[in-house]
């Protein structure tokens, strides 16, 4: 709890047994956060097993593979059904440092922006942190590329580190976004276009074989889709095209349904 406000953390996960413990001990250690939700995308390792064992997270499981962007779905579903009012995405696989909650929490928490994101790229932490250099020049390129579509100066558009607070995910038809990885670049353009502020924080990063990672032959149709999303999010803005993932400004979002299957809270 801050400031009155229910801090959710959510954490999709993909056979992500071997961090998950070290990055559930260090999110308790904020002291900021009230309940973590894991949600399993049919993992082929111990994950499920491990996050049962944890005290005080909720577990859900998707026992055929929804994929990155229908996991983070039902992580934001859960999260609003637990109460939230803000919600942090982490990743269990201990690439992001939870050690950031309560900057994130407190920016939400005190009216200054309702989105934060922890950017790799503020303060030179890519590299340092191990990030391929083919993945850092395609980083940089196409977020210069989604900037000018967009019209925003984002540093970076692909961290999978990210807050909001709840009148953001009540706002966005999430379900109409990708089950893919460009879910992600498909929420911050609808963010965008909503008119909500988005703030960045400088975030330390690791690279090493268990911290998950698009590969190249992934990469490339997801930047294709990121730059299809901002070619689309261009053209509703100049009234040329209609686009389900951008309404017109002002029309009524639609209840984000309830989620089927079995929750499991630990106690």
């Amino acid at each position: 709890m801050y400031r009155d406000k229910n801090v959710v953390v959510v954490m999709p996960a993909y056979n992500a047994a071997r961090t998950l413990r070290q990055t559930y001990a260090e999110v308790q250690e904020q002291g900021v956060v009230d309940r973590i939700i894991l949600v399993d995308d049919g993992s082929r390792d111990d994950t499920v097993s491990v996050a049962r064992s944890l005290e005080g997270v909720q577990v859900h499981v998707h026992e055929v593979n929804k994929g990155y962007g229908g996991n983070q779905k039902t992580c934001y579903r859960l999260a609003l059904e637990a109460g939230a009012d803000i919600v942090i995405m982490i990743h269990p696989d201990y690439q992001y440092t939870p050690k950031l909650i309560p900057a994130m929490v407190s920016i939400i928490a005190n009216g200054l922006h309702p989105c934060v994101l922890g950017s790799r790229i503020l303060g030179g932490y890519a590299l340092r942190g191990g990030m391929p250099l083919w993945k850092y020049i395609s980083n940089r390129c196409l977020t210069l590329a989604e900037n000018i579509l967009l019209g925003a100066k984002l540093s970076e558009y692909h961290t999978g580190y990210r807050a909001f607070s709840r009148e953001i995910l009540e706002k966005l038809r999430l379900a109409d976004n990708s089950n893919d990885f460009v879910f992600d670049n498909q929420m911050l353009a609808q963010i965008l276009w909503h008119g909500f502020t988005i703030a960045e924080v400088s975030c330390p990063t690791k690279y090493f074989a268990e911290a998950s990672s698009i590969n190249l032959r992934r990469s490339i149709p997801y930047g294709l889709g990121c730059l299809g999303t901002g070619l689309r999010f261009r053209l509703a803005r100049m009234g040329w095209a209609g686009c389900k993932l951008f309404p017109p400004v002002g029309a009524p979002s639609e209840p984000a349904p309830k989620v089927a299957g079995a929750v499991s809270p630990r106690p």
